[in-house]
């Protein structure tokens, strides 16, 4: 397994828009397990596919405290069910930043998993916004795409600057 560069907010290549899967193979399942692998050593609890450079429709989820309920989600589909909630949310692209955003707080889901079977479920807090939040990223948005232009152009400045001294400090 391999940990993947995890893009990072603003590379264009997080907005655009995620290809169905057409097809669960070896190079697919072992897509997942590096994203997986990528995503516990952030440490994070979702990743989606767009954000590791491929633009399939798929995500992965684990919000458990011992990485023991790890989700696949290939072709995801998702109806609000009921209710909303702010969450502070933060993302693996957009590092060092967390902010509120209000979303469904229980979602209906339909996917296929790693063993291309159809699955549905029925899910609230945490997992919910999850969920949401890596559908999104297959959409192409991002959650500062819910905060305000000033705040969204706040963030892109600083992560920016930090890009910059990155790239100043590892080529000196």
């Amino acid at each position: 397994m391999a940990i993947l560069p995890v893009l990072q907010f603003p590379d264009p290549r997080l907005r655009v828009i995620a290809k169905p899967v057409t097809k669960v193979d070896d190079s697919l399942l072992r897509l997942i397990d590096n994203m997986f692998e990528t995503m516990y050593a952030a440490p994070g609890v979702g990743l989606a596919a767009i954000q590791v450079n491929v633009h399939k429709r798929l995500l992965i989820v684990d919000v458990s405290t011992d990485q023991s309920e790890p989700y696949v989600f290939i072709n995801p589909k998702f109806k609000p069910l009921e209710g909303e909630k702010e969450y502070d949310e933060g993302c693996l692209s957009i590092p060092g930043f967390y902010e509120t955003v209000t979303r469904p707080d229980k979602i209906w889901v339909s996917a296929l998993d790693r063993n291309n079977k159809i699955f549905e479920m029925e899910c609230d807090g945490l997992l919910s916004v999850c969920i949401q939040h890596e559908i999104d990223h297959l959409d192409g948005k991002l959650f500062v795409d819910y905060l305000t232009k000033l705040k969204r152009n706040t963030i892109r400045r600083k992560l920016e600057k930090q890009q910059r001294l990155s790239s100043q400090s590892t080529s000196a």
